[in-house]
């Protein structure tokens, strides 16, 4: 056990220790880890260059903390506990040595198929115990995982997998989400026609769908699983070797590939997991995301793992067969602490108290909140009738580049304030800046939040462009790192997270860049140009609101606004179709050629009385224009 938080007092002794001996304070958490060398120096960093490094000189190997140092004491607990999408199909449970031994299988499988350390290896696979498997056996070899969400289109794995030079993909024959079947294997044949560093597929048969099989490429996970032993040595790895690639949108170009390295994010993960959701033991602990975004990585996966806990998996959906299936999942399971996304609470808060009813949730202690700020209507009906006015709930606040929760309630000990993330946590030393980077001090301010110092799972770099790392992070407020959030500080030092001060949208809870999303509808045939926005969403917290120019004036106006979203749709994925297409003759631009934003916010808010200044535009008739034609609803 890790040093532990247990009341507002000790929270308040470890954040100072953090600020005034942060190495001290670091070295002391980091030492109930199992090291198979020491480190020499706890931390170096800049954040002009950037370069951060954590625990150097020290080596260890992350699966030996999520797994090995685990059977002697609790060999037999389970570690994973697999709910599948139909309620009526048997789960699955893992045992911790039922986890090490498939994890070693497969460690073995990986390199009999060629894998070795150093390697980057794509995942694109649905929420199944194999998932996790996968990940695990590719730190355990030293090879770079890099996991897609299955949701994205052959485009946007192609990007990925080109972006990293990916060597192998693990994947399944399809999945299961909801009512309906995906098909995952078709998707990955689409993709590799065009990313010739792939050697080797693995592929999971998880629902039997008849797929194409390249008998020279690819392989079947049950039949390699078969060919091996369960003995297998960890890789020994440095503390600043690269653990996994994750991509994440930003608001110019493609996705960028955030490098995390294995010491510090195993160190921070698993303080992190422990102190903000106060784990006990006998915790049955469900975080409701997906192993393709941050939130799988360090809360489904490596946080509870490091920590011994038991953690559940969920392949489906929250609203099918029927709004109330993640509540008969916490009575079946009796799951005490439980995680997911605004999103979701307000879809279910949407769909109405029937679902709720019929289960007691009883089970419950605390719950949390993470993917973006959660409002406060849907906080307290979160609180009062999921949580029955007992559980308190942790608003997280984090990135994928920070690699872990660092605002936080701390459950059971801060006191909470609806729609506020409250206190950083111990190592992390925010502060808000104007848009001159001149610090906003006192309380009761707002500006742009920044952290001024290190934490150990902070981003290393983006993969194969540390100057984008630099220029996305560093180089706005010179020696700091910027998160790109706009932030409120109330008058008792509450944190509240505004929303991106970028061109970066937060829909359902992940990132989304308009540049992306206007490269994307900017292929269709059509189309001459674009600008894409977000706006308030009842559900998603942000919709994606598009504003289109085409070559020509098209009869069928819907027909038009489904082909593109069927662009969106191929060439970034579903997650990324727009709610609302307004057809336009011009955007809102400065004579310099630069889209006013500013603008198209307004009107795509329903704004359109509170425009401000148009005098500077190059055609002020083209705001008219838009405004006229606005969609409502």
């Amino acid at each position: 056990m890790m040093l532990r938080i247990s009341n507002l007092r000790e929270y308040e002794t470890a954040y100072r220790k953090s600020v005034e001996e942060p190495e001290n304070f670091w070295s002391e958490i980091a030492a109930s880890f199992t090291w198979k060398k020491s480190w020499n120096k706890v931390v170096t960093w800049n954040f002009e260059s950037p370069e951060v490094k954590w625990f150097e000189g020290g080596q260890l190997n992350i699966t030996e903390n999520c797994l090995d140092r685990h059977l002697s004491t609790h060999g037999d607990k389970t570690a994973i506990i697999w709910e599948p999408n139909n309620p009526s199909e048997k789960g699955r449970t893992l045992t911790y040595r039922e986890l090490h031994e498939q994890v070693c299988m497969f460690s073995n499988v990986l390199l009999k198929n060629g894998a070795k350390k150093g390697d980057r290896i794509c995942i694109y696979m649905p929420m199944v115990p194999e998932a996790t498997i996968a990940m695990l056996a590719c730190a355990r070899i030293g090879a770079i995982h890099s996991v897609v969400f299955a949701g994205f289109s052959a485009q946007s794995l192609s990007d990925r997998i080109q972006d990293s030079d990916c060597s192998m993909v693990v994947t399944s024959d399809g999945a299961y989400r909801g009512a309906k079947e995906i098909p995952i294997k078709e998707v990955v044949d689409e993709a590799l026609r065009v990313c010739p560093t792939v050697q080797r597929v693995i592929m999971l048969e998880r629902t039997g769908a008849n797929v194409r099989i390249d008998a020279e490429r690819d392989r079947l996970w049950k039949e390699e699983m078969g060919k091996v032993d369960a003995r297998h040595e960890a890789e020994t790895m440095e503390a600043e070797d690269m653990l996994f690639i994750l991509y994440t949108s930003g608001s110019t170009g493609k996705p960028k590939g955030v490098v995390h390295t294995c010491g510090g994010y195993m160190v921070y993960t698993a303080y992190t997991f422990q102190n903000v959701f106060q784990h006990r033991p006998e915790d049955i602990y469900w975080c409701t995301a997906d192993v393709g975004w941050i939130t799988g990585h360090s809360y489904i996966v490596y946080g509870p793992l490091l920590s011994g806990a038991t953690t559940l998996m969920f392949e489906g959906i929250p609203t099918w067969p029927d709004a109330g299936r993640f509540w008969q999942t916490v009575d079946k399971h009796q799951v005490s602490v439980f995680y997911t996304a605004p999103t979701a609470i307000r879809a279910l808060e949407a769909a109405g108290l029937d679902y709720v009813r019929p289960y007691t949730l009883n089970s419950l202690r605390v719950l949390g909140s993470v993917g973006e700020p959660i409002n406060e209507e849907a906080w307290h009906w979160y609180h009062e009738h999921i949580g029955k006015g007992n559980c308190p709930i942790v608003d997280t606040w984090w990135q994928t580049e920070t690699g872990g929760i660092l605002i936080s309630p701390l459950a059971g000990i801060t006191p909470l304030k609806p729609s506020y993330a409250t206190l950083p946590l111990p190592g992390i030393q925010p502060l808000l800046v104007d848009a001159n980077g001149k610090e906003i001090t006192g309380n009761g301010v707002e500006g742009n939040l920044c952290i001024r110092y290190p934490w150990p799972s902070i981003l290393r770099t983006t993969y194969g462009n540390h100057e984008r790392c630099r220029t996305n992070y560093f180089a706005t407020y010179p020696g700091l790192y910027f998160t790109g959030d706009g932030c409120k500080r109330d008058e008792q030092g509450y944190y509240r997270i505004t929303g991106r001060v970028d061109d970066v949208m937060n829909v359902s809870g992940h990132r989304i860049g308009t540049a992306e999303v206007e490269d994307a509808i900017n292929q269709h045939p059509d189309v001459v140009e674009s600008a894409v926005v977000g706006y308030p969403h009842a559900i998603k917290g942000q919709g994606i609101y598009a504003y289109v120019i085409c070559t020509k004036e098209h009869e069928n106006v819907d027909m038009l606004r489904e082909e593109i979203k069927a662009v969106v749709n191929r060439v970034i994925g579903p997650i990324a179709k727009p709610d609302k297409i307004q057809i336009v003759t011009g955007l809102p631009k400065t004579r310099s050629g630069k889209i006013m934003r500013r603008i198209l916010r307004k009107v795509a808010e329903g704004d359109v009385n509170n425009l401000g200044d148009t005098t500077t535009l190059l055609d002020p008739a083209v705001v008219d224009a838009i405004r006229d034609g606005a969609i409502s609803g």
